[in-house]
């Protein structure tokens, strides 16, 4: 299968980051997939499941709902205003909200950008606040010449009057670190550290980092001992396959079982979400795998 990245996909999502799709692997007519009877629903309860919805676009989002939640799926990450409902009433939270405006390569470390966003955002938080939904997903943007000390200033800036909305709403803003070697060329949030800096910059309970597994063992590796340093930095996680960003099972680099107990160890109570692109025939039976490889 040819690569895939995220920016690819999430532009079939209207996220407005993308340049072209993403061919066969998110089909253009809407398929309906089983999962196997085998699975046991005994989930040990020490992780709240979430999954990424971009990388199972081909399934209608109703019948992707109910058959998440009969693998023991309790959310689903980046959906747009017009989607929360869907989920809910399938018995699912949104763990991760998003809108059409968003974007990774325009955000709030460049100034031009603030007005815009912030306009945008402010709606956003309050319609989030207003179903219930408690994470809004925000990024840095590239850098387009930016020094990685101004990036942070600038977001800082940026993000401070959406911080300060989303504290009287209840809801939390995590920008998310981004690999800038294979993903995502150029883009500033792309270390555990420079995040770190921008939220005690900030200095709010209301933004914190989503902390995307697959993209930082990349950029730096030392999973487990950066998630240890900075857990009380991070409110969210995503997983995937190193390297191709698929499942994320024998095939792939990573221990995930070991990665979950770190994050389990350190009294982590929010989502851990599946955004690995499924390459088996059945792309619920990987996300099933998936789900059951984390679940420690």
């Amino acid at each position: 299968m040819s690569k895939v990245n995220r920016r690819k996909a999430i532009k079939n999502l209207s996220l407005g980051v993308g340049a072209i799709g993403i061919g066969s692997m998110m089909m253009a007519h809407p398929v309906s997939e089983s999962v196997s009877n085998s699975f046991q629903y005994n989930l040990k309860g020490n992780i709240n499941h979430a999954v990424c919805r971009w990388c199972y676009q081909s399934i209608p989002l109703q019948e992707f709902a109910e058959k998440s939640k009969d693998i023991g799926i309790k959310a689903i990450d980046l959906l747009k205003p017009e989607e929360w409902e869907i989920v809910t009433k399938q018995g699912l939270s949104c763990s991760l909200a998003t809108d059409t405006f968003a974007s990774i390569t325009n955000g709030f470390n460049d100034p031009k950008n603030h007005s815009e966003l912030q306009n945008k955002y402010q709606d956003l938080i309050s319609k989030a606040s207003h179903a219930g939904i408690q994470q809004l997903i925000v990024f840095s943007g590239n850098r387009n010449g930016i020094s990685d000390e101004q990036g942070i200033e600038n977001c800082a800036n940026g993000l401070d009057v959406l911080v300060k909305h989303a504290e009287k709403n209840n809801v939390t803003l995590i920008m998310e670190l981004l690999n800038s070697k294979v993903d995502h060329k150029d883009y500033q949030c792309d270390h555990t550290p420079w995040g770190v800096t921008l939220v005690d910059k900030i200095g709010s309970n209301n933004f914190k980092l989503l902390y995307d597994i697959y993209h930082m063992q990349i950029m730096e590796g030392d999973i487990i001992a950066t998630i240890n340093k900075y857990n009380d930095y991070i409110a969210h996680y995503h997983t995937g396959g190193v390297p191709g960003r698929h499942e994320i099972n024998h095939t792939q680099e990573l221990n995930y079982a070991a990665i979950m107990k770190a994050i389990v160890a350190n009294g982590f109570t929010g989502y851990v979400a599946q955004e690995f692109i499924p390459t088996y025939k059945n792309s619920l039976e990987a996300l099933k795998e998936g789900i059951m490889i984390c679940d420690v």
